[in-house]
């Protein structure tokens, strides 16, 4: 029997976007529907005991209450209603070597769980505002492709790719990381989190500049695309002065004209030195303040989670009649 990790964000798919963009609400409920499709699919070929994030409101506990006959247990978390108990539980689902891990979220909530445990076998379902890192998989494939995992039927090396990350070292504070992005905003205060004003940003570092996501990303990716395949990153200075201007969608239906000044490809491990004042923001949320004159530096490394192809699991343990009766 192998292990099944899930974490479940009920903040996810809730955020000031919905008020000041278009984004979609993502409601617990619809979260609790996910994860009971979710288990229905690891079930299907096998039976993982499942380690769950318990969070207040019960998404993971009541669906395998509706699904019945799961095994399973709570890792601890400090119930503090942010952030921080996604790490926890990460760090609960690292000691306890589950062989797979599906998170319900969006970027943020995959940041915060590469905070607690940085290079799991994971499998992101997007249930956040910013979704370039999770992906828009049904849970019950996605399930079925854990519980293949999980099983060792298919190996996990066979069908991961590890991710690229941004690490940040802050003078005289702990470091940190992002998946996706990395912005220096002149904003002075964390505020609402959301980034809405492209006249405050002033620097960005992209581990992938996608043409066709919401959110930073999408202002190195409409110039100078990269993926998660390339071996190196992006690197854009942003002014709202500069003659060179992209029309990006930097939240859900809300296009903004945005200066870039300069662009170029960032290599691994070439360390980007920021300065304060402002605000350092990761994966489309203001995190964390510099005061003037701290700094910051930021490097580009494949360091991150191992993502699963869920097509390629699934391909393969047909190819080897998994599914055959």
């Amino acid at each position: 029997m192998g292990t099944l990790g899930i974490v479940a964000n009920p903040a996810s798919g809730k955020d000031v976007r919905r008020l000041v963009a278009r984004a979609s609400v993502f409601d617990n409920q619809e979260k609790q529907a996910i994860v009971q499709r979710l288990l229905a699919g690891a079930a299907a070929l096998s039976a993982p005991q499942v380690l769950f994030m318990d969070d207040p409101h019960g998404i993971v506990a009541k669906a395998i209450d509706e699904v019945g006959g799961v095994c399973a247990k709570a890792v601890p978390t400090q119930e503090t209603g942010n952030a921080f108990d996604t790490i926890v539980a990460a760090r609960g689902l690292k000691a306890a070597a589950c062989d797979v891990v599906v998170t319900l979220g969006g970027d943020g909530t995959n940041r915060a769980f590469a905070l607690g445990w940085q290079d799991p076998v994971l499998i992101p379902l997007s249930t956040g505002t910013n979704n370039v890192f999770p992906n828009l998989t049904e849970a019950t494939v996605a399930g079925a492709a854990a519980g293949l995992i999980a099983a060792g039927i298919v190996a996990a090396d066979q069908v991961t790719r590890q991710h690229k990350a941004i690490h940040v070292t802050i003078d005289g504070e702990r470091d940190d990381i992002a998946l996706i992005d990395a912005v220096l905003s002149r904003e002075r205060f964390v505020g609402a989190r959301a980034l809405l004003d492209p006249s405050a940003l002033a620097l960005a570092v992209l581990t992938r500049a996608e043409p066709a996501a919401v959110g930073i990303t999408t202002l190195g990716g409409l110039l100078q695309p990269v993926s998660g395949a390339d071996d190196h990153g992006l690197l854009l200075e942003i002014a709202d002065d500069a003659d060179q201007r992209v029309h990006a969608p930097i939240a859900p239906g809300y296009y903004r004209p945005v200066g870039i000044r300069s662009l170029k490809s960032l290599p691994f491990a070439e360390a980007v030195l920021v300065e304060g004042p402002g605000v350092l923001a990761f994966d489309g949320e203001r995190e964390r303040r510099l005061m003037p004159g701290q700094k910051a530096t930021l490097t580009v490394q494949r360091t991150g989670p191992r993502v699963v192809d869920v097509n390629k699991t699934l391909a393969i343990a047909a190819a080897a009649g998994a599914f055959k009766k």
